[in-house]
């Protein structure tokens, strides 16, 4: 928590409000006119566009990029919202460097992409500072549908569902929506209240009611929701968190994902608590993000260890650089051995026919605060659904084993937990239910 400060060497102030506002300023600043239209004019708009096919979202870019050349960012947002209804969370935290950008023909050219993400956060930013809503109810179908998680997955499957006339009912077991873009993401890639400003818009389409403080197996049954919706989607995300499997106790050791968190709810942030000396065990975004943001916060030292090697971290080399741009050392074919008063030991590893093995070596590293960033966990999804690879199994569409329950996000088998394909899964679902509810209507 923010405010826990019974570990010694884990405090909070450790530096002065102002330097961690000024820390925690815009990952990317967002372009002017003057510049998106300069950007804007780089594109080439490209007739087979590689970079809309790399979009989890199928975004017309070519489309929208060239609204903006024309000086019509409103009509440049509503491309993007058409098929991403979370187009302005998604430009901020997106990794377009492995996704459109990397795509751009841009890169042959000159060595760098049209700044994508950029341009879509000038757009979207753009539209909903005008207020309104883009989009228009249609017609009531008098159908009934319960969203279960108020994450993208689910948000985009709700927003589609009300558009097309469906009474939707969100479920969250949270205070407050958003999900992962509330409480899971690093608090420099959408500072300010964007989540909760874009939850806000988002239900400015009508048709929406949202109840909080409701989770499945906790006064709330899937069979219930059956009987009183005409449809369920199931966006439940992934709620639990993998144990560190080592020798050893720690009083600092704690849930990376939790340590987030509790960031994000902190309005100034110069109340969370941090160590000296910062570990962070794992190789993914989340690890990434408590490293960086540790180091912002004011740890002297601040170091990931990573079991494989470079080339096997999830997290891309744009967020590798990131961190050791900001001062987090990574630490490649280092796998948590145990830990004790003096830090983390940890032993070196290499791969060996396919196996990762250890060699024998090991290095101690003092660490009054260890974060393990090691995966998350399926919780709460009802027994009667199949589970494949640790997620609620799934087609094409999200239909699950169940009938009339469709699932997507990270909680469900599928693409990358990624915000950007979250939404898309949530969007297609949407789809289908109302096909299924219209009868192809």
């Amino acid at each position: 928590m923010p405010n826990d400060q019974s570990t010694p060497g884990i405090v909070a102030g450790r530096l002065s409000a102002d330097q961690i506002a000024k820390n925690f300023g815009d990952l990317h600043p967002p372009l002017d006119a003057h510049e998106a239209r300069v950007a804007a004019d780089r594109c080439y708009f490209c007739h087979d566009a590689p970079c809309m096919t790399a979009c989890p979202t199928s975004i017309d870019i070519p489309l929208f990029i060239r609204q903006i050349a024309t000086g019509t960012a409103e009509a440049a947002a509503k491309t993007i919202f058409a098929q991403n209804i979370l187009g302005g969370m998604c430009a901020r935290v997106c990794p377009t460097e492995t996704l459109c950008e990397e795509a751009c023909v841009r890169n042959e050219a000159e060595c760098e992409p049209v700044q994508i993400g950029r341009l879509q956060r000038f757009a979207t930013d753009t539209l909903m500072a005008k207020g309104g809503h883009p989009f228009t109810r249609a017609a009531a179908t008098g159908k009934r549908v319960a969203v279960v998680g108020a994450g993208p997955a689910g948000l985009a499957c709700a927003h589609r569902l009300a558009m097309k006339g469906h009474d939707v009912t969100i479920f969250d077991g949270r205070k407050k929506g958003g999900g992962l873009n509330e409480f899971g993401i690093a608090a420099y890639k959408a500072p300010g209240n964007f989540a909760q400003a874009e939850l806000d818009w988002l239900l400015g389409i009508g048709g929406i009611t949202v109840e909080y403080g409701k989770r499945l197996g906790d006064g709330l049954s899937l069979d219930d929701l059956q009987k009183g919706h005409d449809a369920v989607f199931l966006g439940i995300g992934l709620a639990g968190v993998n144990a560190l499997a080592v020798s050893g106790s720690h009083d600092g050791l704690a849930s990376a994902v939790d340590w987030i968190s509790a960031l994000r709810q902190s309005k100034g942030k110069a109340d969370v608590a941090v160590g000296r000396d910062v570990v962070v065990i794992g190789g993914g975004m989340t690890a990434i993000d408590a490293a960086v943001q540790a180091k912002l916060l004011g740890a002297e030292t601040v170091t990931i260890a990573y079991r494989r090697d470079k080339a096997a971290m999830a997290a891309s080399e744009f967020e590798q650089d990131l961190a050791t741009s900001k001062g987090v050392r990574i630490l490649y074919n280092a796998a948590p051995k145990s830990v004790g008063k003096e830090g983390i030991t940890l032993a070196r590893t290499s791969t060996k026919g396919g196996k990762l093995v250890e060699t024998g070596e090991t290095l101690t590293l003092p660490a009054d605060q260890i974060l393990r960033a090691i995966g998350q966990t399926l919780e709460g999804a009802p027994g009667v659904l199949a589970i494949e690879g640790g997620k609620i199994a799934v087609d094409a569409t999200g239909r699950t084993s169940v009938a009339g329950v469709w699932a997507g996000g990270d909680c469900a088998t599928g693409g990358e937990d990624l915000t950007v394909t979250a939404v898309a899964e949530g969007r297609d679902a949407a789809e289908d239910i109302h096909t299924s509810l219209t009868g192809g209507a």
